[in-house]
């Protein structure tokens, strides 16, 4: 799954994915994508010039795999501590915005996240969030700052906006706001957590 989570951002060469599932042993990961290939989840395709490189990308098949990772996701939350996303990558970001967002079906919204270097964006149509590498364009609000720091600001606002770049329509920030789901518990302990912090 930690595949599937990566590759549903775009496609990646191999050196990136297994940088992005955390350093991954070469022959696991290696093992593993011939096991997705040859179940028909993981394709192999030549990226174009200039790049000149062979990168993985999740197939028809392999896409179907987001929406059940997502709700798995959600249902994970009950378990999670806001101590688990202090440590969040950039490249979790995208994601962990998917699994705390449930959109209604007449939203429609993108959203730039730049962290770290690292730059994704959020499409919000019909509600489903696709999310993919690179800058957006046009994005209707973005973000820059830490992992952390924007799902900090996207949950809680206040002064936790203090620690995160934001750039466009406030009332595309304020939509957001009103699509995230969390367990109370969750909720309740972030809230504590970034009072805490800014005390």
């Amino acid at each position: 799954m930690l595949i599937v989570r990566e590759l549903s951002l775009g496609p990646l060469r191999f050196a990136e994915l297994a940088r992005d599932v955390g350093g991954a042993p070469t022959d696991v990961l290696t093992k593993r994508l011939r096991d997705l290939e040859a179940q028909g989840v993981v394709e192999r395709r030549e990226l174009d010039p200039p790049a000149s490189a062979v990168a993985y990308e999740l197939t028809e098949l392999g896409r179907g795999l987001e929406r059940p990772m997502l709700e798995l996701s959600r249902w994970g939350l009950n378990f999670q501590n806001v101590a688990d996303v202090a440590g969040l990558a950039p490249s979790s970001l995208p994601n962990g915005l998917r699994t705390i967002l449930q959109p209604p079906p007449d939203a429609s919204i993108t959203v730039g996240l730049r962290s770290e270097g690292r730059s994704f964006n959020l499409r919000i149509e019909g509600g489903w969030i696709e999310a993919s590498r690179g800058e957006a364009s046009g994005a209707d609000v973005s973000f820059s700052g830490t992992p952390f720091g924007v799902i900090a600001a996207i949950v809680a606002g206040g002064d936790a906006e203090a620690e995160v770049e934001i750039e466009g329509d406030l009332e595309a920030l304020e939509a957001l706001r009103e699509m995230i789901v969390l367990p109370e518990r969750l909720r309740e302990e972030a809230l504590a957590t970034l009072v805490g912090a800014a005390a």
